[in-house]
């Protein structure tokens, strides 16, 4: 198919087939402006001029140079990848933005973009370990904390001087976050919280100046505490499966004082911290579902149209081209679940979508995941020996089968989503039936 002027606007990025959303294909997306476009060239220029070529080298480092984190404040990525779908008025033009989007124009699809973009890196490592913190922490921080804290934490943050992580699994508390057992005491002169406890598989714990950790503050209550990394903080790197550049830690808390400003939220009602960004937690991670499928097409059919077995191309027995239609059907119906959940979270209210999309995009969650299950294990499959060497022509699908399961686990375990999806639904269908007592006046 030619392109017209008309129509190459919507062209962008790999011409093999799947790679890219539709959007980039030739095909027309009601969804996509000028500003998306903007943002789509330059995020990609940005991630491989500075990311991509040196993915593979901080994998196998375990770490990520401290100078990029900078370098990703400075090009305006840190301040829109916290902003979720819209860029609030007090971050509005203090802040750059890439690509030169104006403030007012940011919306949901802006989000799904700028994340879309830095996970074709390929595996979860580098991304989490650079914008995790960011993307769970500020929007809670932005919602919570005191106009003081909220203040002085964007301002070290978005200019990439301090970086902070979310902290609150514990080595017997994961998804029953009732079961923790960090403690924090406060003490007799009422200025501080004393905390002591242990934190485990705490994502870019290594490298955090702040730790938005949760804590227990009375038999029955919760209390979220930004707590600086000082005089009792230490942290451990933990060796995982995968994602070995996310820097991954233990914390240890130990006496740590920690001011009572650095209180985020109400005492005793900090679990409603976490849950305020829950909904944009799961979709980023679909985000990152949803690419991560994407870059196993890319590179398999890439692979398959160049390698040569039995006298013809890998691509020439129908037997792949059955495991990639496959892939790409479970890749697209995501694609546009995503759209969608995206255009619906765009047009409520907070409150509407609270009540009709959390469990959807609960169930997304674990979707997603189980998606990248199935796609990159077949990607595995057509790739043979080289998507199971680290380095090389397989090395971002061989990234992302050891970081799969970093996908379907943290952030909710699938189990969990996809049960909590179908007792919302129901919770729904009672609130819009008028059972609970509960305004219909709310919808």
């Amino acid at each position: 198919m030619a392109k017209s002027s008309a129509s190459s606007q919507w062209y962008h990025g790999s011409t093999i087939p799947f790679a890219e959303p539709a959007w980039s294909r030739g095909c027309p997306s009601p969804y996509l402006k000028d500003s998306h476009r903007k943002l789509r060239a330059a995020m990609r220029k940005w991630v491989e001029e500075n990311i991509i070529p040196y993915a593979s080298a901080w994998e196998e480092e375990e770490n990520l140079p401290t100078d990029i984190y900078q370098k990703a404040a400075k090009a305006g990525i840190l301040m829109p990848m916290a902003a979720g779908k819209s860029i609030p008025d007090v971050w509005a033009g203090r802040f750059p933005i890439i690509g030169d989007v104006k403030p007012e124009e940011w919306d949901g699809f802006h989000d799904f973009i700028i994340h879309d973009e830095l996970n074709r890196v390929g595996g979860i490592g580098v991304p989490n370990g650079l914008i995790g913190g960011v993307t769970l922490v500020m929007p809670a921080v932005l919602k919570n904390a005191s106009r003081e804290l909220r203040e002085r934490i964007s301002k070290e943050v978005f200019s990439g001087q301090k970086r902070l992580c979310l902290a609150i699994t514990e080595p017997d508390a994961g998804s029953d976050v009732a079961a923790l057992a960090t403690e924090a005491i406060l003490t007799p002169d009422g200025k501080h919280y004393k905390v002591n406890g242990q934190k485990k598989w705490i994502t870019s714990g290594m490298y955090a100046d702040y730790f938005f950790t949760l804590t227990k503050t009375s038999a029955d209550g919760m209390t979220m505490l930004l707590i600086p990394k000082s005089k009792g903080v230490s942290v451990r790197h933990m060796k995982m499966s995968g994602s070995a550049s996310a820097g991954t830690a233990f914390v240890d808390f130990d006496d740590v004082l920690v001011p009572v400003g650095n209180v985020v939220g109400e005492v005793g009602k900090g679990f409603k911290c976490i849950v305020s960004n829950f909904n944009h937690e799961r979709l980023f991670i679909s985000f990152q579902s949803v690419r991560g499928a994407r870059v196993c097409l890319e590179d398999a059919i890439s692979y398959a149209s160049s390698r040569e077995t039995f006298g013809k191309k890998l691509i020439e027995h129908p037997v792949i081209r059955f495991k990639l239609a496959h892939m790409a059907r479970e890749t697209e119906a995501l694609q546009s679940w995503i759209e969608t959940l995206i255009f619906q979270l765009d047009s409520l209210s907070a409150a509407d979508a609270e009540l009709i999309l959390a469990g959807q995009i609960a169930q997304l969650k674990a979707h997603s995941g189980i998606v990248l299950q199935n796609v990159v294990r077949d990607a595995i499959q057509i790739l043979g020996g080289i998507g199971l060497t680290r380095g090389g022509r397989g090395e971002r699908v061989e990234r992302i089968w050891r970081d799969v399961k970093a996908i379907s686990v943290p952030g909710g375990s699938e189990e969990i989503m996809l049960d909590l999806s179908v007792r919302r639904a129901v919770k729904a269908v009672e609130i819009l039936r008028g059972k609970t007592g509960v305004a219909k006046a709310m919808l």
